[in-house]
């Protein structure tokens, strides 16, 4: 009863007017579109109150146990206090004291994500490389506007951690830049 019913539909489907080409282009029959001819890359706009933020609260997120003193110099505030002297010295933002005088919290967070170790990255994994997590919140509503991650890039000796930290900081700060423009 229920294969009759189905084919009837089927059956109704195509055979009403303009419909059977409808359905072929919906399966990717009798399409005349190229995928060399699909845009690739294109890009959504971005939520309107991001270019609205000046006030900023900033946000300790904190960081993953086992990163400083080793790899990484300092405490679990070295990201906060470094991205924290980067936002007060540009003079496009605000800091502010309280959640509630800002456009957005940002919230700052550093995570060591567990990874293969392996060379094959065919199933997407990735080696476990401390990344930066920017969380970008509207302060009236507490959704997520945007969200940016970068990771550290790894190294051999200290000084060149600490350097790969303050860089991956330096990028962060850009993209934020950049998406609040």
């Amino acid at each position: 009863m229920r294969k009759a019913w189905l084919l009837a539909v089927v059956v109704a489907v195509l055979a009403a007017p303009g419909m059977s080409a409808q359905v072929r282009m919906a399966h990717g029959s009798g399409s005349t579109t190229k995928e060399a001819d699909r845009p690739q890359g294109t890009s959504a706009p971005l939520p309107g109150q991001l270019s609205q933020v000046k006030r900023v609260f900033l946000s300790n997120g904190g960081s993953d146990a086992g990163l400083f003193p080793h790899p990484f110099t300092g405490t679990q505030d070295r990201a906060y206090g470094y991205f924290y002297a980067a936002l007060a010295g540009n003079t496009r933002y605000q800091l502010v004291s309280q959640p509630s005088q800002a456009d957005a919290v940002v919230e700052l967070a550093l995570a060591a994500p567990l990874g293969s170790l392996g060379g094959d990255k065919s199933k997407g994994t990735t080696d476990p490389l401390p990344t930066f997590k920017l969380t970008i919140y509207d302060r009236p509503t507490h959704y997520v506007l945007w969200t940016i991650s970068q990771t550290i890039d790894p190294a051999n000796l200290q000084k060149t951690h600490d350097k790969n930290f303050d860089t991956a900081l330096d990028s962060l700060l850009s993209q934020f830049e950049a998406v609040t423009k």
